[in-house]
């Protein structure tokens, strides 16, 4: 017997969160018997069907938010600092993550309670199913998202470093998160010094077409027009900023900001 449309999409859609994004796709191709049908075109459906119309709790009647008993003030207080988000956005090789790694650094020693979230790190977890389409790209950053925004609401400096090349995914980010709380660090870099310095030989690799959809190559980059922070990973004379310079001007900002302290 027949599973019905909503059931057999929802069990496919549980094969590609654990990763079986063939497996998935076979699922739904199997239950409307099509053939000779596009794999990854399916798999793309999946996933915008997961996305917008899987789960939606709006439809749920058992699904309820709990609220704490310890309020985000109390949490703050307690951690003598303000909860955000410093969204670091940029280039491949940019220097995204070494400068969140050395400004994490220098919160650390001021006492300063901190998250690291590295794009490549969460894709060994996290994010492990998702590829680098555009519907995928999307929903890496819808996840990372949320997760900073637990983390900032509970008093958390939280820095994530993804290349998150378009506006929009990074503007619903912003857009869930309370006033005050996204923070976007705009790494400034002309494309030529990256691929000058392409550190991982990425650059490299997507010139001679054996990476496919790389941001700046063959897929879009699309700069912030009103990021918080602006950093200029190289001065006038075309020298590098020090990662300790670049972060410092970031620890400046978050004092000013009244995020490194509760005390008035």
């Amino acid at each position: 017997m027949l599973r019905s449309a909503v059931a057999t999409k929802q069990l496919a859609a549980r094969l590609l969160s654990s990763g079986s994004s063939l497996r998935a796709a076979s699922v739904c191709l199997g239950q409307t018997g099509q053939q000779n049908h596009d794999v990854s075109a399916e798999i793309g459906a999946l996933r915008r069907w997961v996305q917008t119309t899987a789960y939606d709790v709006g439809e749920s009647t058992n699904i309820k938010w709990h609220e704490s008993m310890v309020s985000r003030v109390d949490k703050e207080n307690l951690l003598d600092q303000k909860g955000c988000v410093l969204w670091f956005t940029g280039l491949s090789g940019s220097g995204k993550s070494t400068v969140a790694c050395t400004l994490e650094h220098a919160l650390n020693k001021l006492g300063k309670f901190t998250i690291n979230l590295d794009g490549d790190n969460i894709r060994h977890g996290l994010n492990k199913n998702l590829g680098f389409t555009p519907e995928d790209r999307e929903e890496n950053i819808r996840r990372i998202g949320e997760v900073s925004k637990l983390f900032a609401e509970n008093g958390t400096i939280t820095l994530v470093s993804f290349i998150s090349p378009y506006k929009a995914d990074r503007m619903k980010v912003r857009e869930r998160m309370a006033e005050g709380d996204f923070l976007e660090v705009f790494m400034k870099i002309p494309i030529e010094v990256c691929e000058q310095r392409d550190p991982k030989g990425l650059y490299k690799a997507a010139r001679a077409g054996k990476i496919k959809g790389f941001t700046g190559i063959d897929d879009p980059y699309e700069e912030p027009d009103n990021a918080e922070i602006v950093i200029e990973v190289h001065d006038e004379a075309g020298n590098m900023n020090s990662p300790e310079l670049m972060a410092s001007k970031i620890l400046e900002q978050l004092e000013a900001g009244g995020y490194l302290s509760c005390k008035q």
